[in-house]
């Protein structure tokens, strides 16, 4: 593929956009690994993928401080990656293996990381939400300047739940930043067939909740949006929404053939729109890194990924007695 023609200029370091080329390109392969062993059999259940919408989780990472939260739905993967989580672990969880996450027990869409304030990977549609809210109330009770992201789709923009949680972040200033991944799919129907707004952020108006819309296929555009709402909220101002428009590559889940949309549509997005291929753009025409210098970073994620899923491969499935634990909390 042509290297595209970029003006931008980009108010980041060398460093900087090296690093999120190589976690957007981390989660990229590891994805593209996890399709390759669900096709294999080695992961059953759900399994959702991120592929197409790198930047809008590693340009918020980069706009996040050290003790903000994080809590999505169930295309979960690339947020877990992004905030710092072992490949080895998350894959080990994918495969149902002692070694992940959730000791196997949790799979695709529930893992979670206390250490690196990661708090799901939630099934139900919307169910997530709610649950950022209580987040971000915990940490404005405390007065720890912390906030939380919390994601949801276009689809789960629609429920009634996503509403209620909007009135009572209003009401109490909560430092919530509700970011909208909008795929403009769903689940296979397009937006403007399910949804009788153009935009999703102006919901947030009726609330008095301040929004915008956001290129979620450029990862410096998200970045620079992620601050301006971190900072809103950081400042005791209240709730924040970030409609990010992106797009998938692939199906719903892994058992959706995507016939609701065509093939040329999906590959122009590829071939004009890619975020990971945009940021190489900015490295190459740049002169910030070289051809070899990338190809360097490729070879390092795709060792990453393949031990990630010979731990994956090696780790035993957990003993029948876990089912019995962890289903209470010590209290």
């Amino acid at each position: 593929m042509a290297a595209r023609k970029t003006t931008a200029k980009p108010n980041v370091s060398a460093d900087e956009l090296k690093a999120y080329y190589r976690d957007m390109l981390l989660i990229r392969r590891f994805e593209e690994k996890a399709g390759q062993l669900y096709g294999m059999g080695l992961i059953g259940g759900f399994c959702h993928l991120y592929i197409g919408q790198e930047a809008v989780v590693v340009g918020l990472e980069a706009a996040a401080e050290e003790g903000d939260k994080r809590i999505t739905s169930y295309r979960d993967h690339g947020h877990m990656l992004a905030c710092g989580m072992d490949p080895d672990g998350v894959m080990a969880e994918l495969t149902g293996r002692e070694g992940g996450y959730s000791k196997g027990k949790g799979g695709s869409m529930h893992m979670f990381s206390k250490e690196k304030h990661f708090y799901g990977g939630h099934g139900i549609v919307a169910a997530q939400v709610p649950l950022g809210a209580g987040l971000a109330f915990a940490d404005k009770y405390k007065g720890n300047g912390r906030v939380t992201f919390t994601y949801f789709g276009d689809g789960a923009a629609n429920q009634g739940q996503v509403y209620e949680t909007f009135n009572m972040a209003a009401l109490w200033d909560l430092p919530v930043i509700f970011v909208i991944e909008n795929n403009q799919y769903a689940m296979g129907t397009a937006q403007k067939r399910s949804t009788s707004t153009p935009d999703l952020y102006t919901r947030g108006e009726a609330f008095g909740i301040k929004g915008e819309v956001v290129d979620g296929m450029d990862v410096l555009a998200v970045k620079a949006a992620g601050e301006k709402a971190v900072a809103h909220c950081r400042s005791g101002k209240g709730p924040y929404i970030l409609e990010i428009k992106t797009y998938r590559y692939r199906g719903h889940s892994m058992s959706d053939p995507a016939k609701y949309r065509t093939r040329e549509e999906v590959q122009k997005m590829r071939s004009e729109r890619d975020p990971i291929d945009h940021v190489r753009d900015l490295l190459l025409q740049g002169k910030h890194a070289t051809e070899d210098d990338l190809k360097a970073i490729d070879k390092e994620i795709k060792k990453i990924v393949s031990d990630s899923a010979e731990f994956a491969r090696t780790s035993p499935e957990p003993a029948l007695n876990e089912l019995w634990t962890d289903i209470y909390a010590d209290a």
